[in-house]
């Protein structure tokens, strides 16, 4: 059984225009391994969350970086990302650290009979970016969004065995809660 987590809220629903979007959080990271590829620029600096709304071929090649980390399987593909940042129903969040992206999280959003739910995709972090605070201002973030715009339950997936994300999660204000998730995969040619 995969442990399903959800933040539930209420309110009125404003969505807010582009940019960053503002926070009372802030994060001082922690020195960064310089082995990991990005040298020291990362050192003690504090990121910054904004809503991207273009994707440059920096952050094109920043995301594809993170896709890898995510998951093996997962392939980068700039028109599809071009489409998620495009579509009303998502908000693709990230993290930058000197300018660079460090993090992602999408915010996926649809209207049932039940009122606006959400669902919580693509959160992950820079290997040489992790233990400083960065998937938990992504998250809280998202959690602020979220309620802005009206939605009534968020929700998001992860292994029962990552239990250091699950308390992440659960620190942010999400719940576990006993569900099974489906998944049906349709046939390619």
């Amino acid at each position: 059984m995969t442990k399903g987590l959800q933040l539930s809220s209420s309110g009125p629903a404003a969505r807010q225009g582009g940019g960053a979007i503002p926070c009372p959080h802030t994060v001082r990271g922690a020195a960064i391994r310089p082995e990991s590829g990005y040298g020291t620029e990362m050192n003690q600096s504090t990121p910054t969350i904004e809503a991207l709304h273009a994707l440059t071929d920096a952050d094109a090649e920043a995301i594809a970086s993170l896709l890898v980390q995510l998951s093996a399987s997962a392939a980068f593909d700039r028109a599809r990302t071009e489409a998620v940042i495009a579509h009303e129903a998502t908000e693709l969040l990230v993290a930058r650290d000197s300018g660079r992206i460090v993090g992602t999280a999408t915010l996926v959003t649809a209207p049932s009979l039940t009122g606006l739910r959400g669902h919580v995709e693509d959160v992950v972090v820079d290997e040489a970016a992790r233990g400083r605070g960065v998937a938990r201002l992504l998250l809280e973030h998202m959690t602020q969004l979220a309620q802005e715009r009206g939605v009534r339950t968020l929700e998001l997936t992860s292994r029962p065995s990552r239990e250091s994300a699950l308390r992440l999660y659960e620190s942010v204000g999400f719940h576990r809660r006993e569900t099974n998730v489906l998944r049906f995969t349709p046939a390619t040619d």
